[in-house]
């Protein structure tokens, strides 16, 4: 309490508690003894101890609402062991704003991780263990004793998850460890193994005798490799696979392995069973894990969660380097009801859970920041107002950042600004559906990020009126099908949302043969969005619209994708289009919860408020107009007899499919669609050929004019804002 109440003295010495737009600082050093005060010569400890000085201040009057607050952090290493949280009492007002940021950019750590001293990994010398090691790894692997840092035991992992498994993890030189698996992450020719044949699928079996089969079950699988016998599956192997569908992963343990039938048993059944068909390859794939006889690469780790006992098989020869065990199991930072709070140029890292959680909030801001090394989200943001900008995010288990707010029944935006980021290496541990940007509500802004390297989506997007543009996104869908860079789906009323301006290229997954990639994918009959002035390059299938309504498809640019534009008839051939036994397929009842035949709704969307008298199963009222295809080399529009057989209903003009070379199979030429002219542009061969960021102008700029000798109605895209920027937070670009 005396603490406290010198702090309440220093402020009111300040003179400045009454008076307008008027400012207090407080300091916080690393390596601050627990009784400073918060002034220079006497810092607090810590984030926490900063935050109750000022709560303190305000509930005794000393420091009033209209004071803004700077908290100024210095470098180091600041270490938390549970939650830091801020709530309503935390709060500052447009005007004064309450401020924590960093005194040097880049140098504060606040995080949740045990450094472990590299004089605590020692030589493998027991014979047990080395004895199940490669003679390699025998001499590399070193070994931490936990017990003295760890109270307690270490949870095993579940039977079965479908996104982090439980903590800790391992960090080395600020990236994430692999735990010991085989194949080999990067291996050649293939980091899956894989199988062709199920024994049992796992599914219900109403015919079965046995009662077990006749409900979902754990299912079993034909596996000719012997690798799995080296396995010790009593302390437990887990396999990562795509058991049956291309977006959907799931880690489920071994139960049994029978080495004369070569038959893999799992311990726990996959909701989609194991091995049935699926829009990919019929293969299905997966890796083991947590495997010690596997602990053989550099980069490699294992953990004897009974025994808390270490194994590390460090990248470099020399040894560890610096080595940081993620044992938080609760958010970084959680931020309920705060108002007009921000945080400058902190690196927050190293938690076996999400990074910051931020809700109900108005006001907050993040600018300069680093989120990095957890295990599950890296933002999770909910409000009014709020801003991140030029912030880093990369590391991630899980999502980026996830956005959501406004109301969607009234249709009121929330203006959330999620600005200038840079979100790479996300998605882990749940490696679908987990994008770097999720957006939901009503009304938010997503513009200018850069969004990459990724297994799945780049951008989930749901809800109203949202603009998403300037964005640029490349190797994402690395790993999976039938997912696109962009994604939404199966919903009429996620209406009045602007893809604009967005750079989407060199994705995973699709090739000429089989395209199951998409640039943007609007999936399962939805409907209502704009797609303006994006530029698509070899980003498979560029465009899909399933069975979708009243889609605007305008003055795109899509150069070198097999296909550009697919739009089928689902609605109308689909046995679970709108069915009420399905809910996540009944459309009209989604609609119908938001009172879509009365205003705002029917105002806003008048097309929508007469659906079910306007053919619903059909996909009208698309309007595909001055649109660019560059070299398509399998087909320009990939359309369904049903849509064929609709396309008078839909507006189309002023389409161009366009082949450079001017020779047969350089690009593909539309047959029979009303609204595209064909065009052989030789001319455009050169500054077309391997379309990148850094030779893109001369298609932009150079190529534009042969584009509008073609195509007068084409306009300008301005790809010079495409993509992160320099600003007060951001000094430099990264390198792509």
């Amino acid at each position: 309490m005396r603490k406290w109440n010198f702090v309440l003295s220093l402020v009111a010495a300040m003179g400045i508690a009454g008076s307008a737009f008027a400012q207090q600082k407080f300091w916080v050093s690393a390596t601050s003894s627990g009784e400073g005060n918060g002034s220079p010569d006497a810092p607090f400890p810590s984030l926490l101890h900063a935050r109750d000085a000022i709560r303190a201040a305000r509930k005794s009057g000393a420091l009033a609402r209209n004071v803004a607050v700077v908290v100024e952090i210095g470098p180091g290493n600041y270490r938390h062991d549970s939650t830091i949280e801020f709530t309503t009492e935390d709060s500052g007002t447009p005007e004064a704003p309450v401020t924590y940021r960093a005194s040097q950019p880049g140098t504060v750590h606040i995080h949740g991780g045990e450094f472990l001293d590299p004089s605590l990994f020692h030589p493998l010398s027991d014979g047990a263990v080395r004895s199940r090691l490669t003679p390699a790894a025998q001499k590399a692997v070193l070994v931490c004793d936990l017990n003295p840092l760890i109270a307690g035991p270490i949870a095993p992992f579940k039977t079965s998850f479908g996104g982090a498994p439980d903590g800790p993890w391992l960090y080395e030189n600020g990236t994430p460890m692999t735990l010991a698996r085989w194949p080999n992450a990067g291996s050649s020719p293939s980091e899956w193994a894989s199988f062709t044949k199920a024994v049992d699928s796992g599914l219900p079996d109403p015919n079965s005798d046995d009662p077990a089969r006749r409900k979902l079950h754990p299912g079993s699988f034909k596996f000719d490799d012997p690798r799995p016998a080296k396995w010790n599956l009593e302390e437990g192997v887990w396999l990562l696979g795509y058991w049956t569908h291309d977006w959907r992963n799931e880690t489920i343990r071994v139960a049994a392995y029978d080495q004369q039938q070569k038959v893999i048993t799992l311990a726990a059944p996959h909701s989609y069973g194991i091995g049935q068909s699926t829009w990919g390859a019929s293969a299905r794939r997966f890796y083991a894990m947590n495997v010690l006889e596997e602990l053989d690469a550099p980069g490699e780790w294992y953990l004897d969660r009974p025994a808390k006992q270490l194994y590390v098989y460090p990248r470099a020869k020399s040894g560890p380097g610096t080595m940081v065990l993620s044992v938080l199991q609760q958010p970084l930072i959680k931020m309920n009801g705060a108002r007009h709070l921000k945080f400058e140029q902190l690196n927050f890292e190293y938690g076996h859970s999400a990074g910051l959680t931020i809700q109900n909030a108005e006001g907050v801001e993040l600018s300069g920041c680093q989120i990095a090394n957890f295990a599950h989200a890296g933002i999770s943001l909910s409000g009014t107002g709020n801003t991140i900008r030029s912030c880093d995010l990369f590391n991630l288990g899980t999502t980026g950042i996830s956005v959501s707010g406004g109301d969607r029944k009234t249709l009121t935006k929330a203006e959330n600004l999620i600005v200038n980021n840079h979100i790479h290496d996300y998605a882990l541990f749940q490696r679908t559906y987990a994008p770097a940007i999720n957006v939901q509500g009503c009304g938010q802004i997503v513009r200018n990020n850069c969004l990459h390297d990724a297994p799945h989506i780049a951008v989930l997007y749901s809800g109203n009126e949202h603009l998403l543009e300037k964005n640029e996104t490349y190797r994402v869908v690395m790993e999976t099908g039938d997912a696109g860079a962009f994604y939404t789906g199966r919903d009429w009323t996620s209406q009045g949302n602007i893809l604009r301006h967005n750079y989407i290229h060199d994705l995973g997954g699709g090739d000429a043969g089989h395209v199951n990639t998409m640039g943007i994918y609007l999936d399962d009959c939805d409907s209502g969005d704009t797609l303006d002035g994006n530029i698509l390059v070899r980003a498979g299938r560029a465009f899909l619209i399933g069975g979708g309504r009243d889609n605007l498809i305008l003055n795109n640019l899509v150069v070198d994708c097999p296909i550009g534009l697919h739009l089928d008839s689902r609605g109308m051939t689909w046995k679970q289009w709108n069915n009420p036994a399905d809910p996540s397929w009944h459309l009209e009842a989604k609609a119908e919860a938001l009172n879509y035949k009365s205003p705002p709704w029917s105002e806003k969307y008048p097309r929508l408020a007469a659906i079910m008298q306007e053919s619903p199963r059909e996909p009208l009222n698309n309007v595909i107009r001055r649109n660019v295809f560059i070299n398509c080399s399998k087909e320009v529009c990939n359309f369904d007899k049903n849509v064929r057989g609709l396309l008078l209903k839909l507006e189309m003009a002023d389409n161009l499919a366009v082949n450079t070379t001017g020779k047969a199979g350089g690009g593909a030429l539309v047959k029979d669609v009303p609204g595209f002219e064909n065009v052989t542009r030789p001319q455009l061969r050169a500054v077309q050929t391997g379309f990148s960021r850094k030779n893109a102008p001369r298609l932009i700029d150079k190529g534009n004019a042969l584009i509008h000798a073609a195509l007068p109605t084409f306009e300008p895209i301005p790809f010079h804002e495409i993509g992160l920027y320099v600003d007060e937070y951001r000094h430099e670009l990264p390198k792509p």
